[in-house]
């Protein structure tokens, strides 16, 4: 999970981003957590300059790199990523690829206010990866009445709970459930400044 404590700022509506052709981001799961699968992220840009992949950048310890591909197959290229990182690293490699054209669709189709009371709330989306479904994913996390908000978009989930009940929130209860396999999670902020690097 995703653990960045930088806010986001309140710019009023999101205008609707110009994003790059070719450009992507792979959300890593599972690495850099509670000392396992540590990978420096200057050898995880290495690999990924190595698959043909280019401009690859990568964005805090979590395991978010974007990168350009001239490859318009994403079951292939996800399918190509994670071979080259589970022989590299040595663990069982799953990443959720996302196109800039989609990462803009997860962010301007997030809730009315999603993102704006920092001080309140905690915003978390949930990429899902195929074969998952959002809708899927949406019905086996039942958020908690009173704590937690949750809603379905098209590639991601938007969960939102309160910071004063957090200790109750049901977010933390997906790790229990088989669909986490297929499910990796960025804080809102994390989302935007991804979105922002895929994009010119």
């Amino acid at each position: 999970m995703d653990r960045s404590n930088q806010k986001p700022q309140d710019k009023g509506p999101i205008a609707k981003p110009t994003v790059t052709k070719g450009r992507h981001v792979a959300l890593l799961r599972g690495i850099n957590v509670g000392g396992n699968n540590i990978i420096k992220m200057v050898d995880l840009r290495s690999h990924f300059a190595a698959m043909d992949l280019t401009e690859v950048e990568t964005y805090i310890q979590s395991g978010n790199v974007v990168f350009s591909s001239k490859h318009g197959d994403k079951a292939k290229l996800i399918k190509t990523i994670e071979a080259a990182l589970s022989e590299a690293f040595g663990y069982t490699a799953r990443v959720v690829v996302i196109s800039a054209k989609e990462m803009a669709l997860v962010v301007t189709e997030a809730p009315p206010g999603f993102g704006k009371q920092p001080d309140r709330h905690r915003y978390d989306v949930l990429f899902v990866k195929d074969p998952l479904t959002t809708a899927e994913a949406l019905a086996q996390i039942k958020p908690k009445p009173g704590v937690d908000e949750a809603h379905a978009g098209a590639h991601a989930l938007y969960f939102r709970r309160l910071i004063s009940k957090a200790a109750q929130s049901r977010l933390s209860r997906v790790v229990q459930l088989p669909i986490y396999k297929n499910i990796t999670i960025r804080n809102w902020n994390t989302t935007t400044k991804l979105l922002a690097m895929m994009s010119k």
